[in-house]
């Protein structure tokens, strides 16, 4: 799995880190079991601060995608509430669609956009979705 930081991005680079992560757990680029590179390697690969990894790592771990063994290290290990799930779920996005209605963007558009996301993610052999 390649990793896209953009450091002239306004967004953490932490959470840059976390969401290329579940991104690769959505397509299937990391599946259960798999084993993340220790800190000090994806900060080195990266060029970032091991302690930024190490936050990132954090976060996946308190939000249920990895597990932090000593030995193995940072491992893809998907453990979560589903009704605890579903109500975060449920904050972000009403966060992004309040940005969308403020924006004008139409809920048949919205509903374009998610279609074309979730079927990148489901089948990522046919190419990315349009981000336009």
């Amino acid at each position: 799995m390649i990793i896209k930081i953009d450091f002239n991005s306004d967004e953490a680079i932490y959470i840059q880190l976390r969401n290329q992560i579940v991104m690769g757990i959505a397509t299937s680029q990391l599946t259960v079991g798999d084993s993340l590179p220790s800190v000090r390697q994806l900060a080195d690969h990266i060029g970032i601060n091991m302690h930024t990894v190490n936050k990132a790592y954090s976060v996946l771990k308190q939000e249920g995608y990895i597990k932090l063994d000593r030995r193995k290290g940072a491992v893809i290990a998907i453990d979560y509430d589903q009704v605890l799930a579903s109500q975060q779920i449920m904050n972000m996005l009403q966060s992004v669609l309040a940005e969308a209605m403020c924006k004008n963007v139409g809920r048949e558009e919205v509903h374009d956009m998610v279609d074309a996301i979730y079927d990148a993610f489901m089948h990522p052999d046919r190419g990315d979705y349009d981000e336009t």
